[in-house]
């Protein structure tokens, strides 16, 4: 695969300021696709949106009206749009089954999983009119293994992910649009993990890894750039998990 296996392409990043998204965002751009990224909270630093060329847009991902908005206008700036990556989510806050309450658990879906479903259906009539549609859904170590405690919510919506992927993959094949999902594991230099890991889990976790080291951003983005590649033109419907071979804890 060369360096410019996407040129000419066009992808939205969802969540493309910060940490994995950043780096996707970063990867793809490399590859030579044009790039656009969203945004809540964490506005793109100035260097970045400059590094990469990124068309920014800022979006409330629970509010279809806006990500409805942010979609198209992505796909106006962009002259179309090939390339989806759902890279959305976030923890939230941690609660066990016996605190957490029903505001809370939907929330924490709205943030990782609606917001799945309502980028992919306003990007839909745009990856239509591509002849190389791709979607690609981060979800996360934790639909496998459920997750550290205070994350049931959370594990839930990543878990929903990896159904949502296989079967919108299974509903697009015909028309040409591939569907996978990427599902990281630990992966430091992060937004989630600053947050809501604390120094002692972090140690105790990498050191549960058995390729010895912690994942990191770029890990994801490669792969991402892979499944984004005419390489992986036969590949949908697929998990792939991004973990240093660690599938618990």
């Amino acid at each position: 695969m060369t360096a410019q296996a996407l040129d000419g392409r066009t992808a939205l990043v969802t969540g493309g300021g910060v940490g994995i998204g950043a780096a996707i965002a970063r990867a793809l751009a490399s590859a030579g696709a044009r790039v656009a990224v969203t945004y809540r909270s964490h506005k793109p630093d100035p260097s970045f949106v400059s590094e990469v060329g990124a068309f920014v847009v800022q979006v409330d991902a629970g509010d279809p009206n806006t990500v409805r908005t942010g979609v198209e206008q992505s796909a106006d700036h962009l002259g179309g749009l090939d390339i989806l990556v759902n890279n959305i989510g976030g923890l939230v806050r941690r609660a066990r089954l016996g605190e957490l309450d029903l505001e809370t658990w939907r929330a924490i879906l709205n943030v990782n999983l609606d917001s799945m479903f309502l980028f992919s259906h306003h990007a839909l009539p745009f990856l239509a009119k591509s002849d190389f549609g791709r979607v690609i859904n981060i979800a996360s170590l934790a639909a496998h293994s459920g997750g550290h405690p205070g994350a049931l919510a959370y594990a839930t919506a990543k878990a929903g992910a990896i159904g949502f992927t296989r079967a919108l993959a299974t509903e697009l094949g015909p028309q040409g649009i591939t569907v996978n999902a990427l599902a990281p594991g630990f992966v430091e230099a992060t937004p989630f993990h600053d947050t809501f890991t604390t120094a002692d889990s972090k140690r105790s976790t990498v050191d549960a890894i058995p390729i010895g080291r912690a994942g990191r951003p770029d890990d994801v983005a490669g792969a991402t750039v892979w499944l984004a590649s005419d390489a992986a033109s036969f590949v949908s419907g697929a998990v792939i998990d991004i973990n240093g071979a660690q599938y618990f804890h």
